[in-house]
């Protein structure tokens, strides 16, 4: 399994537009056979960094997924939004193995 950890830097005057982008893209990474773990906005502290976490497989999996986004009529329509509104500054993308407990 690989886990996507994305650190973005957002507009802090515009985190309901920021969430709005999140929960556009909860069900489409679900859609497209990944795991999404959450976006997790600034509550207390910095008041414009957010993250999201999500899983997939194998990284070619998510690599897969990477390419069929430009295909996919609701992940353009997610990244115009986000564009439109500019509640995005910018992203950092990292891979991780994540190690989960047993049972």
């Amino acid at each position: 399994m690989i886990t996507c950890y994305l650190e973005y830097v957002i507009d802090p005057y515009k985190v309901d537009q920021f969430e709005t982008y999140a929960k556009l893209w909860i069900p489409l990474v679900n859609k497209s056979g990944g795991t999404h773990h959450g976006y997790f906005l600034p509550h207390e502290g910095a008041n414009n960094i957010a993250y999201a976490l999500f899983s997939f497989a194998s990284l070619a999996e998510y690599e897969s997924y990477r390419e069929q986004l430009n295909d996919d009529d609701e992940c353009r329509e997610a990244f115009a939004y986000a564009e439109k509104n500019r509640c995005i500054i910018s992203y950092k993308r990292s891979f991780m193995r994540p190690i989960l407990a047993s049972l």
